[in-house]
């Protein structure tokens, strides 16, 4: 079991910048994928970005070269750098742990709100 707790979300102007943190608990962090989704009101949840066990980070193309997602397993921990903000970005963000063999350990954590506004 494995359980995620976001932090780091609130109000920023456009074009500010926020980190974003989520805390992972139990043991085996390196062995998941990471995830960060977004849910606009309205809009149904999107992936964001995702840190995968080995390879590659990936992004959604409405963020990329603007957000940065990265880990450390050291401290069971995975981060979203989001720079360049815009009034779109604002979404409640989601961190997600996925298994990287075992596809049915797949966890949330409870989201962190982000506003986006002058």
């Amino acid at each position: 079991q494995v359980q995620l707790v976001e932090s780091g979300g609130g109000l920023v102007q456009p074009g500010g910048s926020l980190r974003l943190s989520c805390a992972a608990s139990g043991s085996g962090f390196s062995f998941y994928h990471m995830s960060w989704y977004r849910q606009a009101p309205g809009m149904q949840r999107e992936l964001v970005a995702t840190i995968p066990v080995g390879g590659r980070s990936n992004y959604a193309d409405s963020i990329k070269d603007r957000f940065t997602i990265s880990r450390d397993n050291a401290k069971n921990t995975v981060y979203l750098q989001m720079n360049s903000l815009k009034p779109e970005d604002t979404a409640v963000y989601y961190c997600n742990a996925r298994h990287f063999v075992a596809a049915d350990r797949n966890y949330w954590g409870q989201g962190t709100q982000v506003t986006v506004s002058s």
